[in-house]
């Protein structure tokens, strides 16, 4: 259940991705850009001067921050929004590129100790936690918070716990447990100690420690379901207003909060006055302009498209108020082998070989908006990519290498197939990305039959076991930045659903595939583990059962007060949490 979608959509539930990206809708989550030029150039372009507290920051976003309960959120690293209540155990280091890829400590002291061959995580808390009241932070705090994310009446945030933690899955929450002590897989032997004992091992939970269901919750403060309006802050603000649920948020300064308890969050501004529910033209037109107000805005969710790189692009000053960021997110075409003749290799190596990248990236509003893929792991270091092509074509593809492969296949006059695509005009699944391969497939002898299904239906059509097309395009991305999350939905026999969302379309069960997935998982040293990660998702590139397209890159832009611009490979997108505007 990690971030299916059609290019980055926005939804932040546990069946979709976290971010949209203006152009169209496509992600935990994400999550869901800046005012330099690059990701590895932050600050360069930014608002001259250096970052001072004050001030007002305005988010404009499309999408409402709804359901904002830490329970319910789907967001990875504590999201953007959210972490500015929402402290958790283990959060993302907030700096720029590939730096903002690892896990750091939060609340806790270190990203937790492992033991029992990865089975049992122990943190300690940081000493001089506090509420927005003033009152201390507990372990028995984060435990309610934990369990509270059980209650069928707060569902909606990432799934993991239910499936790591002993006990989970026959756990219903705090509201029916009826005061019989929670989860006996979470202890809290003392007020700064908790130890979380899993089904099996899972080397990286202190990534899951990031999401937001790790936020204490102060049990006496615990209004259900209307406990979104107000949540109580153990970050640097609080919530002062929540209208329409999350269509706009007013947060002010957490008296309480200290710095010295938090290296990661400079909460700068005064107050942070997010408003959604915003066109996305709109928007940008706003950053645009930059009039009044909108000197000190801007956006996580929306992005630059085509048309408006374009203008951007000849206006130095403009441009220089654009953030780049990546995310860890593939786009890719989808086989399901158990529709012909997609259970023969060779014709999916075909496709494989027959593919043009270059027109795809061009379809997707071209090279500055997306990048080659090759692998189905993204290309960031911490994911592990190697690299690999195991069906090399060049930019443009190798129709003839294609066409000897389909002979072999017993194709020698050519074939015709079925490629289902998305209606809506989102980058990912679109019918402009499906025309391009529809193109570049013809010059292979490959007729391609377009099929176009609407967006309120399309998930439900292509991950359903039932309705499972042999070919359809499809996106993945990562609640955090491993293979971990890539890898296992996809690729794991054990998760081939057959009632409910089904991820693996390959239907790969390889119990070689399984086991290194399992050895893997045991891996503490998150170096190690991206490393095995890459190689075996090299080896399994070599079974053609998805062919990566390209991986998505951000585009946005911040008003021309905005200062000390952030954007790490976790998320891609703008980190307010270090946003000045004086």
């Amino acid at each position: 259940m990690r971030r299916p979608s059609s290019f980055p959509t926005r939804g932040l539930a546990a069946l979709t991705v976290s971010l949209v990206l203006a152009g169209g809708l496509a992600a935990c989550g994400p999550e869901d850009s800046g005012a330099t030029a690059s990701s590895g150039d932050q600050g360069k372009a930014a608002a001259s001067g250096a970052p001072h507290k004050g001030g007002t920051l305005s988010v404009l976003n499309a999408e409402a921050q709804e359901d904002f309960d830490p329970a319910r959120l789907y967001t990875s690293g504590g999201g953007n929004v959210p972490s500015l209540v929402f402290r958790t155990l283990t959060t993302r280091a907030r700096k720029s590129g590939a730096a903002g890829s690892k896990v750091v400590p939060d609340l806790a002291t270190d990203t937790g100790t492992p033991s029992k061959n990865a089975t049992v995580w122990t943190y300690h808390l940081k000493k001089g936690l506090t509420y927005e009241d003033g009152t201390p932070i507990t372990s028995a705090d984060i435990k309610y918070g934990v369990e509270r994310s059980f209650a069928g009446e707060l569902s909606g945030g990432a799934p993991y716990l239910r499936d790591w933690l002993i006990g989970g899955a026959d756990y219903q929450g705090p509201y029916k447990d009826k005061g019989k002590g929670g989860l006996d897989s979470i202890e809290t032997p003392d007020e700064s100690t908790i130890v979380f004992h899993l089904n099996k091992p899972e080397g990286e939970f202190p990534f899951l420690a990031t999401q937001t269901q790790f936020a204490p919750v102060p049990k006496a403060k615990d209004t259900g379901t209307k406990y979104e309006n107000h949540p109580v802050s153990s970050g640097p603000y609080k919530v002062v207003k929540n209208e329409n649920d999350g269509e706009r948020l007013l947060l002010e300064r957490n008296p309480h909060w200290s710095a010295k308890t938090d290296d990661q969050r400079k909460a700068y501004p005064d107050r942070i006055d997010v408003r959604s529910g915003l066109d996305s033209a709109v928007i940008n037109q706003r950053l645009s302009a930059s009039a009044g107000a909108d000197a000190a805005a801007v956006t996580t969710d929306t992005n630059l498209g085509p048309s408006e790189l374009a203008k951007v692009t000849g206006d130095k000053k403009l441009a220089a108020r654009v953030g780049t960021g990546h995310f860890g997110y593939t786009n890719y075409l989808a086989f399901n082998p158990k529709v012909k003749p997609f259970d023969n290799p060779k014709v999916r190596e075909a496709i494989a070989y027959a593919v043009d990248r270059s027109s795809v990236i061009n379809a997707a509003g071209g090279s500055s908006l997306a990048e080659p893929a090759t692998t189905f792991l993204p290309d960031q270091k911490s994911f592990g990519s190697t690299g690999a092509d195991p069906f090399p074509a060049g930019e443009s593809g190798d129709p003839a290498k294609a066409k000897k492969l389909l002979a072999e296949a017993g194709y020698k006059n050519g074939l015709t197939i079925t490629l289902t695509h998305n209606n809506a005009k989102n980058f990912a699944t679109s019918p402009e990305i499906a025309t391009a391969l529809q193109d570049a497939l013809k010059k292979a002898g490959i007729t391609v039959k377009l099929k176009g299904v609407d967006q309120s239906s399309y998930s439900d059509t292509v991950y359903s076991v039932k309705t499972q097309p042999g070919a359809f395009l499809a996106g993945w991305g990562a609640d955090w930045p491993s293979g971990g999350p890539f890898i296992g939905p996809v690729f794991d026999g054990r998760q081939i659903v057959e009632d409910g969302y089904n991820f693996n379309s390959g239907r790969l069960n390889d119990p070689a595939v399984n086991k290194e997935i399992d050895a893997i998982n045991k891996v503490t040293d998150l170096g190690e583990a991206a490393r095995r990660w890459g190689a075996l998702d090299a080896k399994i590139g070599e079974k053609a059962l998805v062919v990566p397209l390209f991986h998505p890159v951000y585009k946005r832009l911040a008003g021309t007060a905005v200062k000390n611009v952030v954007i790490s490979d976790w998320t891609g997108v703008l980190d307010i949490s270090q946003t000045a505007v004086k």
